[in-house]
């Protein structure tokens, strides 16, 4: 993939550094060494080697925290998960590890169901709120669904963490003035991809993945899902 981008190397090394410092294409369009149109669609390929990487990731065992939310600004019109406008968002987290999250294509107990048995498996301890689309996940192992008042858990069970991840995420994305709606899965991504990585130097380990990943192996990726 690195060398597939007809741009001189000094140019993609200097995106890639970018790219990883979080600086948004459009915030460099007085630079002359690359056109806007390049920029992007290097930037493209970067994230979806972050979404691709993360896709390979192995399914989650142990403590699961499981939850929903919406992406995309406010908008005239209805609200709640129907809003126009908004992408939703379905996330799990390993008890202190790592993060996956996956757009869906609606708030029900199938969208959520069908992750859950793609991505954890079978015997682990999830951690849940009260929807009722998560009765099932008995199931498939143990449940511990939290109860909430005034926004706050009651007890001492939690999903604080993807909630935290959450947070982490829609600031990361908002300097990016919106996304693109047919790459959005591109930039969650690459969020994820971050998140997992938050403790390490990201340009070796992006650097890494041009280099192993052909446009073949990364097609699927780019290609928005359904």
């Amino acid at each position: 993939m690195w060398d597939s981008v007809r741009l001189p190397v000094a140019t993609k090394q200097r995106l890639l550094e970018l790219f990883v410092l979080g600086v948004p294409s459009y915030r460099q369009r007085f630079r002359s060494d690359a056109s806007a149109a390049a920029r992007e669609r290097f930037y493209r390929l970067l994230r979806a080697c972050c979404a691709q990487a993360e896709q390979l990731r192995e399914p989650f065992e142990g403590a699961i925290e499981c939850d929903e939310t919406t992406f995309g600004g406010a908008r005239h019109g209805p609200r709640g998960w129907g809003a126009l406008g908004k992408v939703i968002v379905f996330g799990l987290i390993k008890r202190n590890g790592r993060v996956k999250a996956m757009p869906i294509p609606r708030h029900d107990r199938l969208s959520v169901m069908r992750e859950i048995e793609a991505h954890t498996r079978e015997g682990a301890l999830y951690y849940t709120d009260e929807w009722q689309a998560y009765a099932t996940l008995k199931l498939r192992g143990e449940h511990v669904m939290i109860r909430k008042e005034k926004g706050r858990p009651v007890g001492r069970d939690h999903i604080n963490g993807i909630e935290g991840f959450w947070s982490y995420a829609k600031n990361w994305l908002y300097p990016y003035r919106g996304v693109p709606r047919q790459y959005f899965h591109l930039y969650l991504g690459e969020v994820c991809y971050r998140y997992n990585h938050r403790g390490e130097d990201l340009k070796p380990l992006i650097y890494k993945l041009l280099k192993q990943t052909s446009i073949q192996e990364l097609m699927p990726t780019l290609v928005r899902k359904g």
